[in-house]
């Protein structure tokens, strides 16, 4: 059994579980999902800036009404939710919880905890953060002891 801590920031698409759960082939694989909601991450210009050079200029201009504090707590245990589930109906075991505060510190204890064999990184790519390797998998690297997948999501089911 090959044990898998996936870091999301919004419900996996089919083709993302698709992704994730051939990775490994015919092998069975255990995934311990992390989420924490685009909204409790970034500032909103980070976000902005991100949507900008993705080329999506209507996304920049709706970065304001991205749900934050509370309100991304309730949209975030609802991507969970339909994350979990859609792991699980490959047959894959999947397990899950919310991040609030420091994802890595949270990423760094559950790979110590369910004696994770690598990490997956799922998410928008973050172009800032990431030029400056403030991302999530580069920060990761430095701090799990595991290998860590970075993965770009898709954005549509």
């Amino acid at each position: 059994m090959f044990t898998s801590v996936l870091m999301i920031e919004k419900a996996l698409t089919s083709a993302d579980v698709e992704f994730v759960t051939t990775l490994h082939g015919d092998e069975p694989v255990t995934f311990y999902v992390l989420l924490q909601p685009r909204g409790d991450q970034a500032d909103r210009l980070l976000r902005a800036i991100d949507d900008i050079a993705l080329g999506e200029l209507d996304e920049a201009v709706r970065e304001r009404e991205t749900p934050e504090g509370q309100e991304a707590l309730s949209v975030g245990r609802r991507a969970l939710d339909v994350s979990l589930q859609a792991l699980r109906s490959t047959g894959s075991t999947a397990a899950g919880q919310l991040v609030e505060d420091h994802p890595l510190d949270a990423l760094k204890g559950l790979v110590s905890e369910v004696d994770a064999d690598e990490v997956i990184v799922l998410t928008d790519p973050h172009y800032v953060e990431e030029f400056f390797h403030r991302d999530w998998a580069s920060r990761a690297r430095h701090k799990v002891g595991v290998p860590v997948l970075k993965l770009f999501s898709h954005s549509e089911a």
